[in-house]
C-alpha cells in the first residue's frame, strides 16, 4: 500500500466507523465495531510508521477543488447549529464569535476564491506526522475501548443521565479523524477545517450529559477556542492578501517564505495554538472540561485537543527563532508552566491535578517552540510523546478508581495499594514516568535546562523550569505517597472491574515504560531526522546521559527485586504517633483516655497557590505577552 493511500485511509476510516457507531443499536454490536477499528487504527499508525520513517518529507497531489466546497458547506452547517443553540442557551459571546468567523470565512471565499489557485501538495507526512500519527492512532483508539467498559459504568451510576452512547463514539471516532486529517493537510485552508471540527467536537463531548455545569464548560471551551479559530482566519485573509494566487496557503511554502512573509500569519496561528492548548489565559476551559466522561477528558488531554495547539506551534517554531514575537510566545509558555504547576499543589480533586498538569507541561512545550532552536525544538518533541502515554494511562486510572470507590478526592485514594494493588502500581508508574528518572519528562526537562542555557534570554526560562519543576515533584510525590499508604483491613475493589479496562490500561502501563527504555531510537529515527531537515543540523544525547538513564533504569527494575529476599513474613509494627498509644485500626488512645480515629491529610497550601491567588496575575501577565506580539505584527504589517 503507497503511503498516500495509508494517510486519506486514516483520515476516513475512523469518519466510517463513526458512521457504522452511530446506528449500533446494541451493546455488542457497538463493542465489536469500537474494537476492530481501534486495532485497524493503530495497525495502520504502526504501518505508516514502518513504511515511512526513513522517508523525510513526502507531498502528495489531491484534487482540492471538491473537498474545499464540501469543507466550507460543512463548516457553515456547523456553524448555523451553534448559532443556534448560542442563542437558545443565551451564550451571546459565542453567537458573536460564530458571526464574525462565518463572515470572514464568506468574505474570504467572495473575494479571494476564484484567484486561489489549486494546491499541488494538499496532503503531507515527515517523521512528526508520524509521531503524531502513532500517539492519535494507538493512545486515541485505546481511549475509545477504554470507554466501552466506562461508559458501562458511567451510565450505571448516573441513571439520570440519557444514555446516548452511540452518538458518544460517533464523535469520538470523528475526534480521531479530524486530528489524522489535520496532521496530514499541508493546506492551511484544510487545517483550518480539521481545527474547527476538533473545537466542535470537544464542545459536543464535554457537553455529553448535558447538566447545567457540563453545558457552561462546554461552551466555555468553545468560546475560547472559537476565538483561536477567528485568529486562524484571519491569518488566511493576510495571507491571501498579500498573495492573492494562495500559494502561501501551503503550510511548507508559508514557514520557508521568512521572517517578513511568514511572521504574521505565524503569530495569528500560534495564537490560535495557545487557545487551542489551554494555555494562560485559556486555560479555564481545559479545567473546566473536566465535567466531561473520563476518556474524554483523556482524549483531550493526551492524543487529541490540546496537541493540535502544541503541533501548530511547533510547526512554526522555525518562524519564530531569534524574533521578538516568538519570545513572547515562549514567554507565555513558560509563565503557564510555572503558575499551573503551583496551582496543581492545591488541588485536592485528582482530575483538576492532571488538568493543571497537562496545562503546564504544554506550557513547556510552548516555551520551547517559541525560543524555537533545534535542541528546545528535540525537547520539545519528546515532552509531547512522553506527556501522551504517562497522562492518558493517568487518566484513565483515575477514572477506573473514581467508579470503584466513588471519589476522585486524592485524600479517598489513601492505602490504594491495598485496595486496588495493581491499579496504584499503574498509577505510581505513571506518575513516575511525569516527574522521576529515568522516564522521558525528567530527561526531556535535563536536555531543555542545557538547551536553555544556549538560548537568549535563557536564564529567565531556566528559573522558570526550576521553579515549575520544584513544584511538579511537590504535587506528585505527595499524591504517590497517599496511594502506596498502609492502611489495615481494607477491602480489594479490583474483582468487578471490566476486562476492556484492564486491557487498555496494561498495554499504555507497558507504553511507559517501553518507550523510556528505547526513546534514544525514537529519537534516532524520528525526531533527529526531523530536525536535521528544517535546521540542517541537530542535537543528540551525550554518550554520558545515555550511560546515566541506562544505570537509573537498572536501579528501578533491580529495586523491586530485592524484595524477593525478603521475609515471608514480616513483622508488622504498631504506627508510631508521638508517644500516644496505639489500637489496631489505626486508632490511638489519648490522655483523657478519649479513642480517636488516626486521620493523616497532605498540605494543600491554599493560601499560597490557590487559583484565586495566582490565576488573575497569570492571566494579566500572559494577555500582556500576546499584546506585545500582536504590536509587534501590527508593526510588520504596517
Amino acid at each position: 500500500m503507497q503511503i498516500v493511500q495509508l494517510l486519506i485511509y486514516l483520515i476516513l476510516f475512523p469518519l466510517i466507523a463513526a458512521v457504522f457507531l452511530l446506528f449500533a443499536k446494541k451493546s455488542v454490536e457497538r463493542s465489536w465495531i469500537v474494537k476492530i477499528s481501534a486495532l485497524a487504527i493503530g495497525v495502520v499508525s504502526l504501518y505508516l510508521l514502518v513504511a515511512g520513517f526513513d522517508k523525510g518529507l513526502i507531498t502528495y497531489t489531491i484534487s482540492g477543488r471538491i473537498f474545499d466546497l464540501a469543507m466550507l458547506v460543512i463548516e457553515l452547517v456547523i456553524a448555523v447549529y451553534l448559532l443556534w443553540l448560542g442563542l437558545r442557551h443565551r451564550k451571546y459571546s459565542v453567537v458573536i464569535l460564530v458571526l464574525i468567523q462565518a463572515a470572514l470565512l464568506l468574505w474570504f471565499e467572495a473575494t479571494y476564491g476564484h484567484t486561489i489557485v489549486e494546491l499541488p501538495n494538499n496532503l503531507f507526512f515527515d517523521q512528526f506526522s508520524i509521531i503524531m500519527a502513532l500517539i492519535i492512532g494507538i493512545i486515541g483508539s485505546l481511549i475509545c475501548v477504554y470507554a466501552l467498559g466506562y461508559m458501562e459504568t458511567y451510565h450505571e451510576h448516573h441513571k439520570d443521565i440519557a444514555d446516548r452512547r452511540g452518538m458518544f463514539f460517533f464523535w469520538m471516532f470523528v475526534f480521531l479523524s479530524a486530528m489524522f486529517g489535520l496532521v496530514f493537510s499541508n493546506n492551511l485552508m484544510w487545517i483550518l477545517f480539521f481545527w474547527e471540527i476538533t473545537t466542535f467536537c470537544s464542545f459536543i463531548l464535554i457537553g455529553y450529559s448535558q447538566t447545567a455545569e457540563a453545558t457552561n464548560n462546554a461552551f466555555l471551551a468553545l468560546a475560547m477556542n472559537m476565538l483561536g479559530g477567528v485568529a486562524f482566519v484571519a491569518a488566511l485573509i493576510y495571507i491571501t492578501t498579500i498573495d492573492p494566487s494562495g500559494r502561501l496557503l501551503d503550510l511548507g511554502a508559508l514557514i520557508n517564505s521568512g521572517y517578513a512573509v511568514a511572521i504574521v500569519p505565524a503569530v495569528l496561528i500560534c495564537f490560535a495554538g495557545l487557545t487551542k492548548a489551554a494555555q494562560m489565559p485559556f486555560s479555564s476551559w481545559l479545567v473546566g472540561a473536566m465535567v466531561a466522561p473520563t476518556p474524554v477528558s483523556a482524549l483531550l488531554h493526551s492524543s487529541t485537543m490540546v496537541k493540535a495547539g502544541v503541533y501548530i506551534i511547533v510547526r512554526f517554531a522555525p518562524v519564530l527563532t531569534g524574533t521578538t514575537e516568538g519570545m513572547m510566545i515562549a514567554m507565555v509558555g513558560g509563565v503557564t508552566f510555572l503558575l499551573t504547576s503551583c496551582m496543581a499543589i492545591s488541588q485536592s480533586n485528582a482530575k483538576k491535578v492532571l488538568a493543571y498538569s497537562t496545562i503546564a507541561n504544554l506550557g513547556l512545550v510552548v516555551a520551547c517552540a517559541g525560543v524555537g532552536t533545534y535542541n528546545l525544538m528535540w525537547v520539545a518533541i519528546l515532552l509531547i510523546i512522553f506527556h501522551a502515554i504517562a497522562k492518558s494511562l493517568l487518566f484513565l486510572c483515575v477514572g477506573t478508581v473514581e467508579h470503584r470507590i466513588g471519589s476522585r478526592d486524592i485524600e479517598d485514594m489513601g492505602g490504594l495499594i491495598e485496595r486496588m494493588p495493581k491499579l496504584a502500581i499503574m498509577m505510581f508508574i505513571g506518575m513516575a514516568g511525569m516527574f522521576l528518572a529515568p522516564f522521558g519528562m525528567i530527561i526531556s526537562k535535563w536536555a531543555a535546562i542545557e538547551a536553555f542555557i544556549q538560548a537568549p534570554f535563557g536564564l529567565i526560562f531556566i528559573i522558570i523550569l526550576a521553579f515549575g519543576g520544584s513544584a511538579t515533584l511537590f504535587f506528585w510525590s505527595k499524591w504517590m505517597g497517599k496511594i502506596i499508604s498502609v492502611m489495615r483491613h481494607q477491602e480489594n475493589l479490583e474483582s468487578s472491574i471490566k476486562s476492556e479496562k484492564w486491557t487498555v490500561l496494561w498495554i499504555l502501563t507497558g507504553l511507559v515504560v517501553v518507550v523510556a527504555l528505547i526513546f534514544p531510537l525514537i529519537s534516532s529515527a524520528l525526531i533527529e531526522p526531523f530536525i536535521m531537515q528544517i535546521y540542517g543540523h541537530t542535537t543528540r544525547l551525550a554518550e554520558a546521559n545515555i550511560t546515566i538513564m541506562l544505570l537509573m533504569m537498572g536501579l528501578l527494575i533491580i529495586m523491586p527485586f530485592s524484595m524477593l529476599f525478603q521475609s515471608k513474613t514480616p513483622k508488622m509494627a504498631p504506627p508510631y504517633m508521638g508517644g500516644m498509644t496505639t489500637e489496631g485500626g489505626m486508632r490511638y488512645t489519648g490522655s483523657a483516655g478519649v479513642s480517636r480515629n488516626l486521620v493523616l491529610s497532605n498540605y494543600y497550601l491554599r493560601n499560597y497557590f490557590g487559583e484565586e491567588r495566582l490565576f488573575m496575575p497569570g492571566t494579566l501577565a500572559c494577555w500582556g505577552l500576546i499584546l506585545i506580539a500582536f504590536i509587534m505584527v501590527v508593526g510588520v504589517v504596517l
